[in-house]
C-alpha cells in the first residue's frame, strides 16, 4: 500500500496497463486553480457537500481474499475537484524527505518521498533503520479533514496515524511487503487514499512459512518451489478509496510496482490506528 516497510527492489518493473491521467488535463486543472492554494490553504466546503459513506454504497467492491481478509475498493470516491486541491496542498506543504535505509546490510535510498503523521503520545514506528518523525495533524489541517472523510465513510473506524508517499514517477515504487506489526493488532484496517497519477497496486498471497512483514527473502537465498501464488490487481484511480482488512497482512503481501507510462505525481495516503 504503500507503507514504510521495505524491501529490496524486486524485478518487477516494465510496462503495465495502468490509465494516467494526461498532462493537459493537469495543465487545465492547475491554472483553474490559480490562487487558491496562496495561502497554503485549502476550503473544506468540498468535503461538506458531499457523502462520503452514499460514495462508498454507491461505487464499493469488495473481494473475498479468503481466510478472513479481505479489500473495499472505490475507484470514485473523493470528488475530482476537491482531489485535485487536496493533492496540490499536499504536494507543496507536506515536508517530505527520501531517507536512506537499511536492507539486507546495504544502504539503499528510499524510492519514494514520504512523511508520518500521528497522534501525540503514540508508540514510535521503525522500519528498515529509520525511525521516522511524526508531525501533528494540526501542523497540516488539511489532513484532518481528509481524516474525517474516511471515518464517515468508514463507521467505526479510528485512524490515529498516517503514512504519506509520494511517487514523483514510474521509477518511484513500493516493493513486496506487508504491515504486519504488533503496533497494528493482528486484524488492522489499513485505509488508502490516492491523489494524482493512477498506479497499479499488486496484492500476492504470501508463501507458506514466509516471515513476517515480507513476500519472501532474497531470490538467492530462496528455497525452490512449485508454490505459485494468487495475485489480484487494481487502478488506483485519483480520488479513490482502498481498504485493506481482518488478516490481509498476516497473509498477503502488496507492492506499487514500477511503471514506465507512470509519467507524472501520485500522492496517497494510508491511514492506520497504532494500538496503545
Amino acid at each position: 500500500m504503500g507503507g514504510f516497510l521495505a524491501t529490496t527492489d524486486l524485478p518487477h518493473g516494465g510496462e503495465g496497463t495502468v490509465s494516467l491521467a494526461r498532462p493537459t488535463m493537469r495543465l487545465q486543472r492547475s491554472l483553474r486553480l490559480v490562487g487558491s492554494l496562496s495561502s497554503g490553504e485549502v476550503s473544506t466546503s468540498g468535503a461538506r457537500r458531499f457523502d462520503p459513506s452514499e460514495s462508498v454504497e454507491r461505487g464499493k467492491t469488495i473481494v473475498d481474499l479468503g481466510n478472513g481478509s479481505e479489500v473495499l475498493h472505490v475507484p470514485r470516491f473523493i470528488p475530482t475537484e476537491l482531489s485535485w486541491k487536496w493533492f496540490d496542498y499536499l504536494d507543496r506543504n507536506i515536508p517530505w524527505s527520501r531517507p536512506t535505509l537499511r536492507i539486507f546490510d546495504r544502504d539503499s535510498i528510499q524510492p519514494r518521498d514520504s512523511c508520518y503523521v500521528a497522534d501525540e503520545g503514540l508508540p514510535k514506528i521503525s522500519y528498515s533503520g529509520h525511525t521516522p518523525h511524526a508531525y501533528s495533524w494540526n501542523d497540516y489541517p488539511p489532513l484532518r479533514d481528509i481524516l474525517d472523510v474516511v471515518h464517515r465513510a468508514l463507521p467505526g473506524s479510528s485512524f490515529n496515524s498516517l503514512v504519506l508517499n509520494r511517487y514523483g514517477g514510474g521509477n518511484d515504487h513500493v516493493s513486496w511487503h506487508s504491515d504486519e506489526e504488533v503496533v497494528y493488532g493482528p486484524t488492522p484496517d489499513i485505509a488508502s487514499v490516492t491523489f494524482g497519477c493512477e498506479r497499479e497496486f499488486l496484492l500476492k498471497k504470501k508463501a507458506p512459512g514466509a516471515s513476517k512483514g515480507s513476500c519472501n527473502e532474497p531470490a538467492r537465498k530462496r528455497a525452490k518451489s512449485d508454490f505459485v501464488p494468487e495475485q489480484h490487481s487494481f487502478t488506483l484511480k485519483h480520488g479513490s478509496l482502498l481498504v485493506m482488512r481482518g488478516y490481509t497482512q498476516r497473509d498477503w503481501v502488496h507492492s506499487v510496482p514500477k511503471r514506465a507510462k507512470a509519467m507524472s505525481t501520485r500522492i496517497n495516503l494510508t491511514f492506520r490506528c497504532v494500538l496503545l
